[in-house]
């Protein structure tokens, strides 16, 4: 994985973002409905209070008690129970399809961009656009480029674009990604009022 990323924008969470695959997939899960960083920092909470990441301690503790753990202060998301019950389904996913090893998404089998693609889809929380986006952001920042790649994760996947967190890598680019989505949301409430 790459050395230095900068999607939380914390030192300690961008760590273990970079070394820990499974942290990266949870970010992306969390994503949504949320500023990014905030999201991309939900698994450094994990992380501390569980004293590890591990996907099988994730997949086999009761739902309940893990429900709590994300809603503990400060929560692991706004809407901690259902992104919360999103986590661990992901997790049980992991455990049943890759004997836990989140990696094995990407590399199981030497997948081209377009499997990766239907893998991520496949993931519960994970829909079309979520799984391009990661797709994107294995290839633009973690070094994870299966052949296709950039097709399989269309304009998200184009070299240059400023359109995800795929393309974060610090203040300033946070910013212009943070631009080009306050723009076509604009576009599109125009072109809805049309």
């Amino acid at each position: 994985m790459a050395l230095t990323l900068h999607l939380a924008g914390d030192a300690d969470a961008d760590a273990l973002l970079a070394a820990d695959p499974l942290a990266l997939l949870i970010g992306m899960l969390l994503d949504q409905q949320i500023p990014m960083e905030v999201a991309f920092a939900g698994p450094k909470k994990l992380d501390d209070r569980l004293s590890g990441l591990d996907v099988h301690k994730i997949a086999e503790m009761d739902p309940d008690a893990f429900l709590a753990l994300c809603a503990t202060p400060p929560a692991v998301h706004r809407f901690p129970g259902s992104m919360g019950k999103r986590i661990q389904d992901l997790c049980i996913y992991l455990v049943e399809h890759y004997d836990g090893r989140t990696e094995a998404i990407w590399t199981e089998g030497d997948p081209d961009g377009r499997e990766v693609l239907k893998r991520l889809k496949a993931l519960p929380g994970y829909g079309d656009q979520k799984a391009r986006i990661f797709l994107a952001l294995l290839g633009k920042q973690i070094g994870v480029a299966p052949q296709g790649w950039r097709e399989a994760a269309g304009a998200y996947g184009d070299d240059g674009s400023r359109r995800s967190i795929a393309d974060v890598v610090d203040d300033r680019t946070l910013g212009e990604v943070r631009e080009f989505k306050k723009s076509a949301k604009a576009a599109a409430k125009a072109a809805k009022a049309k």
